[in-house]
Protein backbone atom coordinates (compact mmCIF):
# COMPACT_ATOMS: atom_id res chain seq x y z
CA UNK A 1 0.00 0.00 0.00
CA UNK A 2 1.44 3.29 -1.00
CA UNK A 3 1.42 6.04 1.00
CA UNK A 4 -1.04 9.21 -0.67
CA UNK A 5 1.09 12.21 -1.44
CA UNK A 6 0.47 15.48 -0.09
CA UNK A 7 0.84 19.06 -1.89
CA UNK A 8 4.03 19.59 -2.89
CA UNK A 9 5.55 16.24 -1.93
CA UNK A 10 7.86 14.28 -4.17
CA UNK A 11 7.60 10.73 -4.75
CA UNK A 12 9.64 9.28 -1.92
CA UNK A 13 11.24 5.82 -0.86
CA UNK A 14 9.74 3.80 1.98
CA UNK A 15 10.59 0.22 3.10
CA UNK A 16 8.27 -2.11 5.00
CA UNK A 17 9.41 -3.12 8.15
CA UNK A 18 8.22 -6.73 9.33
CA UNK A 19 6.37 -6.51 12.28
CA UNK A 20 8.22 -9.31 14.13
CA UNK A 21 11.86 -8.30 14.86
CA UNK A 22 12.87 -10.99 16.39
CA UNK A 23 13.21 -13.52 13.65
CA UNK A 24 16.03 -10.56 12.00
CA UNK A 25 19.39 -11.92 13.08
CA UNK A 26 22.77 -9.36 12.79
CA UNK A 27 24.92 -10.88 10.06
CA UNK A 28 28.50 -10.43 10.38
CA UNK A 29 30.44 -11.34 7.59
CA UNK A 30 29.24 -13.19 3.99
CA UNK A 31 25.26 -12.64 5.33
CA UNK A 32 26.10 -15.09 7.78
CA UNK A 33 25.61 -14.94 11.24
CA UNK A 34 28.44 -15.36 13.98
CA UNK A 35 27.12 -18.73 14.93
CA UNK A 36 27.41 -19.86 11.28
CA UNK A 37 30.72 -18.69 10.79
CA UNK A 38 31.57 -20.18 13.84
CA UNK A 39 30.04 -24.02 12.43
CA UNK A 40 31.06 -23.73 9.22
CA UNK A 41 34.77 -23.09 10.24
CA UNK A 42 35.00 -25.63 12.91
CA UNK A 43 33.78 -28.22 9.78
CA UNK A 44 36.38 -26.93 7.32
CA UNK A 45 39.15 -27.28 9.89
CA UNK A 46 37.78 -30.90 10.42
CA UNK A 47 36.73 -32.01 7.15
CA UNK A 48 39.39 -30.61 4.78
CA UNK A 49 42.64 -32.68 6.56
CA UNK A 50 40.37 -35.41 6.49
CA UNK A 51 39.59 -35.41 2.74
CA UNK A 52 43.19 -34.65 1.94
CA UNK A 53 44.84 -37.20 4.25
CA UNK A 54 42.26 -40.12 2.84
CA UNK A 55 42.10 -39.67 -0.53
CA UNK A 56 45.45 -41.74 -0.96
CA UNK A 57 44.55 -44.48 1.13
CA UNK A 58 41.25 -45.28 0.44
CA UNK A 59 40.61 -43.20 -3.20
CA UNK A 60 39.00 -39.67 -4.43
CA UNK A 61 35.69 -40.85 -3.72
CA UNK A 62 35.66 -42.69 -0.20
CA UNK A 63 37.82 -39.92 1.37
CA UNK A 64 35.12 -37.08 -0.28
CA UNK A 65 32.20 -39.29 1.42
CA UNK A 66 33.84 -39.17 4.56
CA UNK A 67 34.50 -35.69 4.35
CA UNK A 68 30.79 -35.15 3.86
CA UNK A 69 29.79 -37.63 6.70
CA UNK A 70 32.18 -36.01 8.97
CA UNK A 71 31.27 -31.86 8.22
CA UNK A 72 27.38 -32.53 8.23
CA UNK A 73 27.11 -32.28 11.90
CA UNK A 74 28.77 -29.19 11.80
CA UNK A 75 26.36 -27.50 8.92
CA UNK A 76 23.00 -29.42 10.53
CA UNK A 77 24.07 -27.60 13.81
CA UNK A 78 24.56 -24.13 11.96
CA UNK A 79 21.45 -24.18 9.63
CA UNK A 80 18.68 -25.93 11.79
CA UNK A 81 16.44 -23.45 13.66
CA UNK A 82 12.99 -24.70 14.72
CA UNK A 83 10.90 -22.50 16.47
CA UNK A 84 13.32 -20.13 16.80
CA UNK A 85 16.11 -22.94 19.16
CA UNK A 86 18.91 -23.48 17.69
CA UNK A 87 19.69 -27.57 16.98
CA UNK A 88 21.74 -28.22 20.13
CA UNK A 89 18.65 -27.23 22.05
CA UNK A 90 15.82 -28.78 20.47
CA UNK A 91 17.81 -31.67 20.93
CA UNK A 92 18.11 -31.14 24.56
CA UNK A 93 14.61 -30.85 24.75
CA UNK A 94 13.58 -34.40 22.99
CA UNK A 95 15.75 -35.83 25.30
CA UNK A 96 14.77 -34.55 28.34
CA UNK A 97 11.43 -35.10 27.23
CA UNK A 98 11.95 -38.73 25.76
CA UNK A 99 14.07 -40.05 28.50
CA UNK A 100 14.96 -38.13 31.60
CA UNK A 101 11.26 -36.64 32.87
CA UNK A 102 8.79 -39.35 33.73
CA UNK A 103 6.22 -40.03 31.55
CA UNK A 104 2.47 -38.61 30.97
CA UNK A 105 0.57 -38.98 34.10
CA UNK A 106 -3.02 -39.34 33.86
CA UNK A 107 -5.70 -38.16 36.12
CA UNK A 108 -7.14 -40.72 38.37
CA UNK A 109 -10.17 -40.03 40.63
CA UNK A 110 -11.72 -42.61 43.18
CA UNK A 111 -15.14 -43.57 42.71
CA UNK A 112 -16.84 -43.44 45.79
CA UNK A 113 -19.78 -45.39 44.09
CA UNK A 114 -18.32 -47.78 43.06
CA UNK A 115 -16.92 -48.78 46.64
CA UNK A 116 -20.77 -48.56 48.15
CA UNK A 117 -22.33 -51.13 45.49
CA UNK A 118 -19.00 -53.71 45.70
CA UNK A 119 -19.78 -53.55 49.30
CA UNK A 120 -23.43 -54.34 48.64
CA UNK A 121 -24.71 -57.66 49.13
CA UNK A 122 -28.23 -58.76 48.14
CA UNK A 123 -31.23 -59.31 50.50
CA UNK A 124 -31.11 -63.25 50.40
CA UNK A 125 -27.89 -63.25 50.79
CA UNK A 126 -27.74 -61.31 53.75
CA UNK A 127 -30.47 -63.60 55.45
CA UNK A 128 -28.58 -66.32 55.05
CA UNK A 129 -24.92 -65.19 56.02
CA UNK A 130 -26.12 -62.50 58.85
CA UNK A 131 -27.10 -63.35 62.76
CA UNK A 132 -30.69 -62.74 63.36
CA UNK A 133 -31.08 -59.42 65.17
CA UNK A 134 -31.29 -59.42 69.33
CA UNK A 135 -34.53 -58.93 70.75
CA UNK A 136 -35.38 -55.97 72.53
CA UNK A 137 -35.76 -55.61 76.04
CA UNK A 138 -39.13 -54.29 77.05
CA UNK A 139 -39.14 -51.55 79.54
CA UNK A 140 -41.47 -51.57 82.38
CA UNK A 141 -44.24 -48.68 82.54
CA UNK A 142 -44.96 -46.46 85.05
CA UNK A 143 -49.01 -46.06 85.61
CA UNK A 144 -48.55 -42.80 84.40
CA UNK A 145 -47.22 -43.11 81.04
CA UNK A 146 -49.37 -46.00 80.45
CA UNK A 147 -52.73 -44.03 80.25
CA UNK A 148 -54.75 -43.35 76.99
CA UNK A 149 -54.14 -39.98 76.96
CA UNK A 150 -50.28 -40.04 76.99
CA UNK A 151 -50.26 -43.20 74.37
CA UNK A 152 -52.11 -40.63 71.96
CA UNK A 153 -50.42 -37.26 72.32
CA UNK A 154 -46.98 -38.71 73.20
CA UNK A 155 -46.21 -37.93 76.63
CA UNK A 156 -47.22 -34.67 76.25
CA UNK A 157 -47.46 -33.49 80.22
CA UNK A 158 -43.11 -34.33 79.64
CA UNK A 159 -43.03 -31.87 76.93
CA UNK A 160 -45.19 -29.35 78.43
CA UNK A 161 -47.90 -29.37 75.26
CA UNK A 162 -50.88 -28.26 75.45
CA UNK A 163 -53.94 -30.74 76.46
CA UNK A 164 -56.70 -31.07 74.21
Amino acid sequence: MKPRLREGEKNMAYVNIPNDLSKIKTKVALNLTKRQLLCFSCAAVVGIPTYLLARTVVGNSMALFLMIALMLPAFMLAMYERDGLPAEKVARNIIRVMFLRPGPRPYKTENIYAILTKEEKPVEACKKTDTPPKKRKKKKHNAKDSSAEHTIYGNAAGRRLPRP
